[in-house]
């Protein structure tokens, strides 16, 4: 008798951690899509448009922890979503984790909303790995600033991943260099109910969850699909 209270007790509480990582995962997906939104309004730029409309993959990681004197860190949870080839649709958000890496010289400790756009088919790839490091596995580059300014850049252009941070009001390219990003397959399963994996997430075969519709009419609205830019 007592060893069954004591299952049933075990499970009670993995199924109570599994809610509220669930909820926590909700949570980001909706910070996520207030975030592109906030940065795109943002009085000192924004995200060019034309490179939106040709990033294979999006990142979000709303207000990822940093800390440090002088040199510092970074760790953040987010998401990140993929076009789905042959089709018009952004995929179900994979959960992603942000480790190391640094923002420069920093005091003290605060926090910091990212934005990533994945823009060739081999930094697409890796996101689809288990985990991938910016400036080793693919090349990264601070994004330029400015919805309507050109992209055009030689660093631009050689960038396999463009980011941009925003810190206290202050928008801006971001360097990454030497941080890494991952899928939390914890945070996976209990949003997606099983364990899934990167690949099956970002090529379209996990369903979109209900609570991702804001971050899909975000996306649609500042990195539009083919069909939506063409009106095909």
């Amino acid at each position: 008798m007592k060893f069954t209270s004591l299952c049933l007790i075990f499970a009670a509480s993995l199924f109570a951690a599994d809610t509220n990582r669930k909820a926590d995962d909700i949570k980001r997906i909706e910070a996520s899509a207030n975030t592109l939104v906030e940065i795109q309004h943002a009085k000192d730029g924004g995200i060019p448009q034309d490179l939106l409309e040709k990033a294979h993959c999006v990142g979000i990681i709303p207000a990822a922890k940093r800390a440090g004197f002088i040199v510092g860190g970074q760790y953040g949870k987010g998401i990140v979503t993929c076009r789905i080839h042959g089709s018009n649709r952004w995929s179900a958000p994979d959960m992603i984790v942000l480790e190391g890496g640094s923002f420069g010289l920093q005091i003290g400790a605060g926090e910091t909303d990212i934005i990533m756009a994945v823009m060739n088919d081999n930094a697409e790839r890796r996101m689809r790995n288990a985990k991938v490091e910016i400036g080793g596995d693919v090349m990264a580059a601070a994004g330029p600033l400015g919805r309507s300014v050109s992209a055009d850049t030689n660093a631009t252009m050689r960038a396999e991943i463009l980011t941009w941070s925003r810190a206290r009001g202050v928008f801006a390219g971001a360097d990454l260099k030497g941080a890494s990003l991952r899928s939390d397959n914890d945070d996976n399963a209990a949003l997606y109910g099983r364990p899934v994996t990167p690949d099956e997430i970002l090529s379209g075969k996990v369903p979109h969850p209900p609570q991702a519709r804001a971050l899909y009419a975000e996306l649609e609205r500042y990195a539009p699909s083919k069909a939506a830019r063409t009106g095909e």
